[in-house]
């Protein structure tokens, strides 16, 4: 059975009948009319690029920015004298 792309409460493709099988998902559409029309494909970009977004929103939550402070906390937790790497001067051990 052929399901139809439904926007604003019309078929994608124009097509008419009360019994066509419809929906506003855009993986479950397999009428070729439907996903060939601009809607459609409009909508297709949107959900992909909010897709893209939140993998980027995640990715950049995980990514601490202060990596010197983190360095340093972890070589200050270390037992016994650890030099600190270069470029931290003024502190030849912690």
């Amino acid at each position: 059975m052929v399901t139809h792309y439904k926007v604003a409460g019309h078929l994608a493709c124009g097509s008419h009948g009360s019994h066509l099988a419809s929906t506003n998902k855009l993986t479950g559409v397999k009428c070729r009319n439907c996903r060939n029309t601009e809607v459609f494909k409009e909508a297709k970009k949107h959900a992909r690029n909010a897709a893209r977004r939140a993998v980027r929103r995640a990715k950049a939550a995980h990514v601490s920015t202060d990596w010197r402070a983190a360095w340093r906390d972890k070589l200050t937790d270390m037992p016994g004298l650890q030099r600190l790497p270069r470029g931290f001067g003024g502190q030849p051990y912690v």
